[in-house]
């Protein structure tokens, strides 16, 4: 009988062995293909192409060239720029020599010019120019000031240094009822848009008979402005009444019939027009009528 027991002990523990290695054959095979399926989705990543244009969003496509290259990938900073900074780059680049370029201008426009006091309010700016044409070539010349006020004061532009220069010694020169004073000037001659400057004889001779009014009151129709000149001067044949959203003010361009009638239109500058006393001066462009767009 103990026989027996033994025989059915070691029976026993022999088919618990037996078990024990079938889990663990069947662990074995489950971990070994647990790292079949990694090992094999690694090599199916590794064969994926990154250049793919797939793997692109689709903002990126616009940017491409027409050959449709998608070899430029973007890429972080640390390695070469992508797109949207070179963009940004060339637009400062861009910008930076545009300003240099316009300060470069503007310093060699002021080193040709010079500030003119004390002018009589007679003078005109083709008197006060025909003062300083035996210095140089004038390439402009502006009067400012209040019309109204018995001294003004101009700036005269030259088409070179040496003209600027020689203008200084006419400093003392009486012009009109006052000697002038010529200095050199700080600052350059606002240009006027040269689409804007009269092409022939006739727009020169529209200039003379044209105004350039400032200060308008916005609440100032063009009937009332041309009403307020027509009523003072003479009559207007041409009126360009401009404004926007920004300035406070308007301003607009007169042509009257005759010469004399802008001249006597000089002399409304302080009057009140409106809530507002407008400015008046010569103006250096003519009136064109408008295209129809």
């Amino acid at each position: 009988m103990a026989a027996v027991a033994d025989k059915s002990g070691e029976a026993a523990a022999a088919a618990a062995a037996a078990a024990n290695n079938n889990n663990m054959v069947v662990e074995t095979a489950k971990s070994e293909s647990k790292e079949f399926n990694v090992q094999k989705l690694v090599d199916m990543f590794t064969k994926l192409n990154p250049l793919a244009k797939e793997f692109f969003p689709s903002s990126y496509h616009h940017n491409q060239t027409k050959n449709g290259d998608f070899n430029q990938i973007p890429v972080n900073k640390q390695g070469n720029e992508n797109y949207s900074d070179r963009r940004r780059r060339n637009n400062y680049n861009q910008c930076r020599r545009k300003f240099k370029a316009f300060r470069a201008q503007r310093d060699n426009s002021v080193s040709r010019t010079v500030y003119v006091s004390d002018i009589d309010q007679t003078i005109t700016e083709e008197r006060l120019a025909g003062l300083f044409s035996n210095c140089g070539r004038v390439v402009d010349c502006r009067v400012c000031g209040d019309p109204h006020s018995v001294l003004r004061f101009a700036f005269v532009e030259f088409a070179d240094e040496e003209g600027a220069r020689a203008a200084l010694n006419l400093g003392g020169t009486r012009l009109g009822f006052y000697p002038v004073t010529v200095l050199p000037s700080k600052t350059a001659i606002l240009p006027v848009n040269p689409k804007f400057l009269p092409r022939s004889e006739d727009e020169r001779e529209m200039c003379f008979r044209t105004v350039y009014c400032t200060n308008i009151d916005k609440k100032v129709s063009q009937a009332d402005v041309k009403n307020f000149f027509e009523s003072a001067c003479g009559e207007v044949t041409h009126l360009r009444l401009l404004g926007d959203h920004v300035h406070s003010t308007r301003i607009a361009f007169v042509e009257f019939a005759m010469a004399e009638s802008a001249i006597i239109a000089l002399n409304c500058s302080g009057t009140a027009l409106g809530t507002q006393p407008v400015r008046v001066s010569p103006s250096k462009t003519p009136v064109r009528p408008q295209v129809p767009r």
